[in-house]
């Protein structure tokens, strides 16, 4: 099949000229704007999304993608009665354009207190999921086709906008099992097929999907071509071109009419519209604030780090293998792919089987390095806890963007981790301060045989090395002072910030000794016996105050017996909103100023609470 011709940069700035926006600020009135302006009106919001996106950052190319489809969505379905769900949520955008939000979208797109990058029900009522994981959204079209059958709504439709990396995750294909087998629920699933998650679709689906694309013969005389889909159970309809207002909207209406299951397939072009989006779509999937130019060279991220010592083990041992789910190039992983890529692994949007999957490498005797954001392994707890650490296997586990990683909101900050991975028995967890501990530990985890091991660090730039005053039995003390007041334990880049506000303690006559654990979970003997000599421990981390290295340090120290109290600083246990890291942890009090503070005033409570034990 063939698709529109991409419109140029020129064409999209000469039609804003034109730009209807103003007229269409919700549904309804785009529902009666004549069919042949509608071209006008997407040459219009693309403008928009481009002038917003390329100087605040954000993701592109799916929005960019997905202009014709969401514009055909709102005039076909009667949001919010019917219900639009939108996986994984970060092409959303054009919906929020044309559900009331235009005049705030270009000053507050994912700017503190304004507009979230994915679906957010304080926002509006036409956001009835606050999913921005992937395949979920045919679980909840599930959930919700069964309610309204039950409360008798038959009048309303449930959609779910699924893109094909979505569904080569597990949950994806959980829920069309079930959908398929409700023929008296009409569940509509509108595949947006553009060949790519964040980088291309990988699998046995994307190869299916392909041929749908280009094999599906056409015509009343046609041989049929059976789908996946049907075989499960829902009727199929496409492909269609997803850039056609008059193909979309006769596709969506004559699926709506069906009252059935049914999958309406859509090809899409991921960056449509904007030339360098559609040649480089994995690089243009998002980016960042625009900034003004530096001549200075960049600083390194924690990632590319990564990546560097990654190579280099594989370069010395044959059996690291390394295991992406479905984002080698945002883990850091392209680099040991392009130099191994006999032992590099991508296995689409699917946690749960890259990590039970590397238990099977592991299993045989390979040492597998599973690179993920923090938040999306959760998604994969039961495969860690009991696949994995149940048999004691040797998988390193790389959590990057752990603690707070900024615009992307609650969803995207890995601040469970610690509080998750703490209950996991036989687990050690590392997190490194600078980019030298991270290279030693890194080759610690990987040397390590007896078990899993995780290494934790965040979506920010290394920084310059914390120096060790020096190293006991794998501790490492960063700042030291005679008396023995207040031992500060920093736990991965908050050990920095831990040494700046010891500094500041000092002028306020309080002794702080600043130590490193490295290896931060489970507790460790040595580190119990550094804190017995102390009045208060005070544990700085970029987790949840809830269950994570203070808590478990408190524990163990009450088993002891001792009776030393333990002042955990961390991210309040809630749903953090999106802005700036830097500005996020200052919030928290995680920065030197903000620790000394805290430290200071715990420290004060301590004493009086002695001499006033009344």
């Amino acid at each position: 099949m063939t698709t529109s011709a991409p419109q140029t940069a020129e064409t999209v700035r000469a039609d804003s000229n034109r730009s209807l926006l103003p007229l269409v600020s919700s549904p309804e009135e785009l529902q009666l704007l004549p069919i042949d302006q509608l071209p006008q009106l997407a040459a219009a919001i693309r403008a928009l999304l481009l002038e917003t996106v390329l100087r605040m950052g954000g993701h592109l190319g799916p929005n960019l993608g997905v202009v014709e489809l969401t514009i055909a969505l709102h005039r076909v379905f009667d949001s919010p009665r019917d219900i639009l769900l939108f996986d994984t949520g970060h092409q959303t955008y054009v919906h929020k354009i044309l559900t009331g939000r235009g005049r705030s979208f270009a000053r507050s797109l994912r700017q503190p207190g304004g507009l979230s990058g994915y679906p957010n029900r304080h926002e509006s009522r036409h956001d009835v999921i606050e999913n921005s994981h992937a395949s979920t959204a045919l679980s909840y079209a599930d959930g919700i086709a069964k309610a309204c059958a039950l409360q008798e709504e038959h009048d309303r439709a449930v959609v779910a906008v699924v893109g094909d990396g979505a569904l080569t995750g597990g949950l994806a294909f959980e829920a069309l099992n079930n959908i398929g087998a409700a023929p008296q629920r009409p569940v509509i699933v509108v595949l947006n097929d553009n060949g790519h998650s964040y980088s291309p679709t990988a699998g046995a689906l994307a190869a299916h999907l392909h041929r749908l694309r280009t094999d599906r013969p056409t015509g009343p005389a046609a041989p049929a071509l059976s789908t996946v889909f049907e075989h499960l159970g829902l009727n199929y309809l496409g492909p269609v071109d997803g850039h056609d207002f008059t193909a979309l909207e006769a596709a969506l209406r004559r699926a709506h009419a069906m009252r059935r299951p049914v999958v309406v397939h859509v090809v899409t072009i991921k960056g449509q519209g904007y030339p360098p989006a559609c040649a480089d779509p994995e690089r243009m999937h998002t980016t960042g604030a625009r900034k003004a130019p530096d001549t200075r060279p960049p600083p390194r991220a924690w990632t590319e780090v990564f990546a560097d010592v990654l190579v280099e083990l594989g370069s010395r041992r044959t059996d690291v293998v390394a295991i992406t789910a479905a984002m080698p190039g945002p883990t850091g992983l392209v680099r040991f792919a392009q130099r191994f890529p006999q032992r590099c692994f991508d296995v689409g949007i699917a946690e749960q089987h890259a990590v039970a999957s590397a238990a099977g490498l592991a299993t045989a005797g390979m040492h597998p390095v599973v690179a993920v954001y923090s938040t999306f392994l959760n998604r994969a707890f039961d495969q860690v806890l009991l696949d994995v650490a149940l048999h004691r296997l040797p998988v390193t586990f790389v959590l990057d963007r752990a603690g707070v990683t900024g615009p992307d909101g609650p969803s995207h900050h890995g601040m469970w981790d610690l509080t998750l991975l703490n209950a996991v028995p036989g687990l050690r967890v590392a997190a490194p301060r600078d980019a030298t501990s991270l290279r030693e530990l890194l080759g610690e985890a990987v040397a390590d045989g007896s078990g899993p091991t995780a290494v934790r660090f965040p979506k920010a730039s290394v920084g310059p090395d914390t120096a060790a005053l020096e190293r006991l039995q794998g501790i490492d003390v960063l700042h030291r002072d005679r008396r023995r007041d207040v031992l500060l334990v920093g736990v991965g880049p908050l050990a920095g910030e831990c040494v700046q506000a010891a500094r500041r303690l000092g002028e306020h006559d309080l002794g702080v000794t600043v130590i490193d654990p490295r290896w931060v979970l489970p507790v460790s003997d040595l580190l119990i016996g550094a804190c017995l000599r102390y009045q208060l421990i005070v544990v700085a981390e970029d987790n949840t105050v809830a269950g994570g290295v203070a808590t478990a340090l408190q524990r163990a120290l009450t088993d002891t017996g001792a009776r030393i109290p333990v002042r955990g600083l961390g991210l309040a246990h809630r749903f953090l909103a999106h802005g700036g890291r830097a500005a996020i942890l200052a919030e928290a009090g995680l920065t030197g100023p903000g620790i000394a503070e805290s430290v200071l005033s715990a420290y004060h409570e301590l004493v009086h609470e002695q001499e006033d034990p009344s």
